[in-house]
């Protein structure tokens, strides 16, 4: 079937409820079809309702309103049948395999739960092993496979019978750019070569671009749903960035003016969605003394129509204002030193000569593929792992021979919110106030200008998560530390929780003086830093400003070209043997060029050869995604 044809997932007024008491309505009438060969996305945060709506269309779970239909089987009366025919892959890190067999182990495990026979098991296996290069690891145990091969075998596992539907579960949440990009590629390659309908679940806006159609999904409905260019069309008023100088001061300025309807800060640049006249903005701000430049006028993102159709009133309480009577703090000395750090693992060296040095009050972003050392410098810089080679101070605390005192002056955030559930938010506060002996109720001004004086007594569980976020943050830096570590923190938190996250962070760094270490694999994220620094095989192979990385990037290998045609496909198959670093997102292909002019002419003689249709090329931003994988792909190419 097309994806003009008969939708192979037909969803209408699905609903879904849980709990035998207290009913929580997961699912709440949600509607949408699905074509043969389209990928079609389901866009939102925890909790929105997408891991239960895949699985109502994976047979695992029964619907209790409404209808789900799989290929023509009906879910409800049909659910053995709907399970061999789709392929599921479950949320996590590989979370359908299973660690103490190999990768052989696992696919064979698969291919008798399927009932596959020899010969249809031969063929699939060595087609996929193709599509995902995992040939030379079938002899290594899936628990000593990196997050981006885990993901590979989970999904050679979910496709070993090669079904005609595939549901993905949050697929590459926790994986680095590279293998989220190589992840794509392949589930690119199998639509297009087997006009596989997929549905894919992901709280990272930037991945719907890759689909063609999606639907933001937020408590349970769809707020919206299209094309992703249908949906940036949706957005209302103007968007700008600007760099400004002195950056908190211009932030206050905008912020207090009527027609800016929101600022947000990535690095160097300030972002606005305003109204009226640009020019009225930049004038404000130079009347006040303040050096403007870099002015240009974006378009809206993803990200920007779900804030405007959510509305930008935080979940609970009112908005968190942290800057509020701090002074302003003095950010010259360092913070965080690292000089030639190295930490061995037998013969392995997972961090090796790491020179670091992020002076007080900065944003400093630390990024890398799985298993790039990251965490192994994280935890070293933290007291909770001895460094083999060099030295680290934080805060003028050697780390090596004063660990006990470096526990007590950082912060710590971990990935999954270290908090109690069934305790009252002033329960869990006050849990980390005592174990840092600090007198009670000394967190109180923290605790409201982050907003949770008005739900400390509600229990942890029963807090949004972007609420909970909050919590985990002040729990971390209740004792006031100097510097505070977080670990990958806006993990499945939609783009509002996001978005108050980050304003808090640069209260805190720019008012408070608070020096921020973060570790992500968001990309978007990473360019609210002010600094980056990129490992990859235990070094520091790049380090700067987001923008000063993108402009490298730039240099080495050329601007952004996107080229849309009215068949996308046989336009991206004519450009692959001549530029086989393009990528598909959807029905865009993006490619690089050092003279967009020349290859602007080339590439449109190539595509009308190819028959592609009309074609419409024209530069773009390059992304912190792209530039990410570029750095990582010349340090390869340097070493091979």
């Amino acid at each position: 079937m097309d994806r003009e044809g008969a939708p192979v997932l037909d969803v209408r007024g699905l609903r879904r409820s849980y709990g035998r008491f207290t009913r929580i309505d997961a699912v709440r009438g949600v509607s949408f079809a699905v074509g043969g060969g389209e990928i079609f996305g389901l866009i939102g945060p925890d909790g929105a309702g997408k891991t239960s709506i895949i699985q109502v269309l994976a047979g695992v779970l029964a619907p209790h309103g409404g209808s789900a239909v799989v290929d023509g089987l009906d879910v409800a009366r049909a659910g053995e049948r709907v399970r061999q025919r789709v392929g599921y892959m479950p949320q996590g890190l590989g979370s359908n395999l299973y660690d103490t067999l190999t990768v052989r182990e696992n696919i064979e495990f698969f291919r008798d739960l399927r009932k596959l026979s020899a010969d249809l098991y031969a063929r699939n296996l060595a087609e996929l092993l193709t599509v995902t290069r995992l040939a030379p690891f079938l002899d290594r145990r899936a628990g000593d496979l990196s997050g981006g091969m885990r993901q590979k075998l989970a999904l050679i596992c979910t496709l070993i019978h090669l079904p005609d539907v595939l549901l993905l579960d949050e697929p590459t949440t926790g994986v680095d750019p590279i293998s989220r990009q190589e992840f794509w590629q392949n589930i690119r390659r199998i639509v297009d070569e087997r006009r596989t309908t997929v549905l894919v679940s992901t709280s990272y806006m930037d991945e719907a671009e890759r689909c063609h159609r999606i639907a933001l999904l937020h408590g349970g409905t769809i707020v919206a749903e299209g094309t992703p260019e249908d949906i940036r069309h949706l957005a209302t008023g103007r968007f700008a960035r600007l760099v400004a100088d002195p950056q908190v001061q211009a932030r206050a300025v905008l912020q207090a003016r009527n027609d800016v309807r929101s600022t947000e800060i990535f690095g160097d640049e300030i972002h606005v969605e305003f109204e009226g006249e640009l020019r009225a903005i930049e004038s404000a701000l130079t009347e006040r003394g303040i050096a403007v430049s870099d002015v240009a006028i974006q378009d809206a993102g993803l990200e920007d129509v779900f804030l405007q159709l959510l509305g930008r009133v935080p979940p609970e309480g009112r908005t968190p204002a942290v800057e509020a009577t701090l002074p302003a703090p003095s950010r010259g000395e360092a913070s965080i030193e690292c000089r030639a750090v190295g930490r061995r693992f037998g013969r392995f060296d997972a961090v090796d000569a790491v020179d670091l040095s992020v002076r007080r009050g900065q944003i400093f972003g630390l990024l890398g593929p799985n298993g790039a050392g990251k965490t192994t410098l994280i935890k070293m810089m933290c007291g909770l792992l001895p460094p083999t080679a060099g030295t680290i101070e934080v805060g003028g605390i050697d780390v090596r021979t004063q660990r006990e005192r470096i526990w007590t002056a950082i912060g710590y955030m971990s990935q999954r919110f270290s908090l109690y559930l069934d305790l009252t938010v002033q329960q869990n506060v006050q849990l980390y106030a005592d174990l840092y002996g600090l007198a009670r109720g000394s967190y109180a001004d923290l605790m409201a200008r982050l907003g949770l004086d008005m739900v400390a007594d509600r229990l942890t569980g029963d807090l949004p998560i972007g609420v909970r976020q909050r919590l985990s943050l002040l729990c971390a830096v209740v004792h006031r530390p100097a510097t505070v570590f977080l670990d990958e923190p806006t993990s499945g938190v939609d783009a509002r929780a996001r978005r108050i996250f980050w304003d808090l962070i640069y209260s805190l760094s720019r008012h408070v003086g608070m020096t921020v270490l973060v570790s992500t694999h968001y990309m978007d994220e990473a360019a609210h830093c002010d600094r980056l620094g990129l490992m990859h095989q235990g070094r520091l192979i790049a380090e700067g400003s987001p923008a000063a990385l993108k402009a490298r990037s730039e240099q080495h290998s050329g601007r952004i070209l996107t080229i849309e045609a009215d068949d996308p496909v046989k336009a991206y198959r004519a450009l692959l043997p001549e530029l086989p670093g393009a990528v598909l997102y959807g029905d865009r292909i993006r490619v690089r060029s050092f003279d967009p002019d020349r290859d602007h002419v080339a590439l449109t003689d190539v595509l009308e050869r190819a028959d592609a249709g009309r074609v419409h090329i024209a530069p773009a931003p390059l992304s912190m995604d792209e530039a990410f994988i570029d750095f990582i792909e010349s340090a390869e190419a340097a070493h091979a």
